[in-house]
């Protein structure tokens, strides 16, 4: 496969054996395998094995792709992601790791089982009724947000912070640096950024405890199967690569990508984290102006990542017009409060 990303690699069939060969063992044979789409960072495949084990491989960039500051080490956050959650949120279904590990030819990859059901994306085209498997979504949110780290942002040594405010700048201004290494033209100054961050800095104080999140929640990320009865319920949450620790309510903005959570407040994935999570989830003025900052942030990074995956203006029109109009909407809705 060769994708239209950058950051993805053309892979063949019989690199894939190779590759699973290495992470399972050299008596592992592959029966059938084919690329999976949905993303635009790592090159993935699904592969099944003659033992009847269905598998995914996902291969990090290689080495030297230029990438945004936040995506380094991603293979090996992933894995570090699903690790704790099998420890610390058990109850939550991603996907068990099998092997992580590097070649000099092919450089890291991790591999893992791979989860039944069709993702959210897809149900929704299909015309079912996914309310249960979204309600299913927020009970599992609400157990990943009763995790706690040992400092806000990024793990490792990418963005973060001893508060909330300080992570969340940081990850802002790791973001508007990268604009400018991309020469990625923003409907906001970093000034104006900054005194929009301070303007609301005092409700970015209130977040005091930093809660595990995946963040990358969309619709693409979410699987979900039918019961016995016939209703989808969660089955899978995958892509967690871009886990951090901060806001609970930063994982309520993926989810309702291009749309706004409190708009929705009976919504099935707000029913099912009110009925399970740990404290519970006011939707007050404090926290839509929290909301507010990080669709910010997410359309800022939307735009920024433009370029790292070999999109421009002229060739993704649609996609850049959208998100200038929706980071003009949050910057005019926070400057008004």
């Amino acid at each position: 496969m060769t994708g239209a990303s950058p950051t993805q690699r053309a892979l063949r069939p019989d690199e894939v054996a190779y590759l699973l060969r290495a992470s399972l063992g050299s008596p592992v044979q592959v029966r059938d395998s084919g690329p999976l789409d949905g993303g635009g960072y790592a090159t993935v495949w699904w592969a099944l094995l003659d033992d009847d084990r269905r598998v995914v491989l996902k291969l990090a960039p290689p080495t030297g792709t230029p990438l945004l500051r936040y995506e380094r080490g991603l293979c090996a956050a992933e894995a570090r992601y699903f690790h704790l959650v099998a420890e610390r949120a058990p109850q939550v279904p991603v996907p068990e790791v099998l092997h992580h590990g590097t070649d000099p030819a092919y450089g890291e990859w991790l591999v893992t089982a791979m989860l039944p059901g069709r993702s959210l994306v897809d149900l929704a085209e299909s015309g079912v009724d996914d309310g249960p498997a979204r309600y299913d979504l927020g009970v599992a949110l609400a157990a990943l947000h009763q995790v706690t780290g040992e400092r806000f942002g990024y793990d490792d040594d990418r963005p973060g912070g001893s508060t909330w405010r300080a992570a969340f700048t940081a990850m802002l201004d790791a973001l508007l640096a990268d604009a400018t290494d991309w020469n990625v033209r923003l409907p906001v100054t970093p000034a104006r950024l900054h005194a929009l961050v301070q303007r609301h800095a005092a409700v970015l104080d209130e977040v005091h405890r930093p809660a595990l999140l995946h963040f990358d929640c969309w619709d693409g990320n979410v699987l979900a199967a039918p019961d016995p009865d016939g209703r989808w319920r969660l089955r899978g949450l995958v892509d967690g690569e871009r886990f951090l620790y901060g806001d609970p309510l930063l994982d309520l903005v993926s989810p309702w990508l291009f749309r706004r959570v409190e708009e929705e407040p009976e919504h099935p994935l707000l029913r099912g984290y009110q009925a399970t999570a740990a404290e519970p989830l006011l939707l007050d003025a404090s926290a839509r102006r929290r909301l507010g900052l990080y669709r910010l942030h997410l359309y800022l990074l939307m735009t920024v990542e433009m370029p790292s995956r070999g999109m421009t203006v002229r060739t993704h029109p649609g996609r850049h017009t959208r998100l200038a109009g929706l980071l003009d909407e949050e910057i005019a809705a926070l400057a008004a409060n």
